[in-house]
């Protein structure tokens, strides 16, 4: 079946039909009513336009490619579920491909996504500067999320981690609360420093010295959470009286060397950044940071649609507030 077809089925012209598949419908004003006749005769006689001729005619490919440092992390799985969503209600495929937080396992993931001919890129960088992508930029739109790399003129969407931190922590210190250690992955990131900042600052407002045996890092994985409580119970001959941990995946290690130990019900006080329902089912009390990854994945869309119809971006880098969930 070919597109003139469905228009004349459908009573139609092909560019109404044109614009119905393409996803720009309501730019062009056509009727809720118009779309669904278009789109029953397009189901009923599973028609599939050719992806080639669109391409040519259109000069897009209309796939994004999206790279994410970690598959299996539920905000970053969260975020590409919904970026997923948005785009392919707009006839947008999603092409994901992971870095597992290697520079050079980035640069190849872009550069493969780069020959597939994507029309845009989201990426969550490991990079310590913005050289690289620059030079993407020139030819391939590049958008940045989650990490914010210093002194860019690139777009970007991030969570306000440091405020955040800094709200989170401070709820764990009292007059009889007067220690408070720190689990964090790498410092070198962006997510890393501004959660450190901001616990640093809570410690600094509640009156208490910094103290650098407080604070371990490793990396981000449920292991690394295991092997920091391990160390910091066996090095205290205790556990300490407050502990944040600078993610959902260390803490998860956390709780584990907790239940081995026999120590879940031990008087400490906990706080994560990252939520997630489970923390309201569990028998220990854990305060929380929330991104709101909704809002985020929103916005991203939102830049990528303005970059593609070549729109000015109105907030091209955007910081979003977190919301504190206290559970004590």
């Amino acid at each position: 079946m070919t597109l003139a077809e469905v228009a004349e089925l459908a009573g139609v012209s092909k560019s109404t039909v044109s614009f119905v598949l393409n996803g720009h419908a309501e730019k062009h004003r056509i009727a809720p009513e118009t779309v669904e006749k278009v789109m029953s005769v397009v189901k009923e006689h599973n028609y599939a336009p050719s992806l080639y001729a669109r391409a040519l005619k259109s000069k897009r490919t209309y796939t994004i490619g999206l790279v994410i440092p970690d598959l299996s992390n539920m905000g970053f799985a969260t975020i590409a579920k919904e970026l997923e969503r948005l785009c392919r209600e707009k006839g947008y495929q999603t092409l994901i491909a992971s870095s597992e937080d290697d520079k050079k396992e980035e640069i190849q993931a872009v550069n493969s996504l780069i020959s597939r001919q994507v029309d845009l890129l989201m990426v969550a960088s490991c990079m310590p500067d913005d050289k690289f992508y620059l030079k993407v930029n020139k030819t391939l739109p590049v958008i940045l999320f989650d990490r914010r790399i210093p002194e860019t003129n690139l777009p970007y969407v991030v969570t306000g981690a440091e405020a955040a931190t800094e709200s989170v922590v401070s709820r764990l210190l009292d007059d009889t609360v007067r220690e408070c250690f720190y689990f964090g992955g790498t410092s070198l990131l962006s997510p890393g420093r501004e959660r450190l900042a901001g616990y640093r600052l809570a410690l600094k407002k509640a009156g208490l010295p910094p103290c650098s045996t407080w604070i371990f890092h490793r990396d981000y994985h449920p292991e690394s959470g295991y092997l920091m409580m391990k160390e910091c119970v066996e090095g205290l001959g205790r556990c300490p009286e407050a502990l944040f941990t600078a993610s959902y995946s260390i803490l998860e290690g956390v709780l584990r060397y907790l239940t081995e130990q026999g120590l879940l019900d031990t008087r400490m006080r906990l706080a994560t950044f990252d939520n997630y329902n489970i923390l309201d089912c569990l028998p220990v009390a854990i305060d929380s940071v929330e991104q709101d990854y909704k809002e985020m994945s929103q916005h991203l869309f939102f830049c990528m649609q303005s970059l593609l119809n070549a729109t000015e971006l109105s907030e091209p880098q955007k910081e979003f507030p977190a919301r504190i969930h206290s559970r004590r």
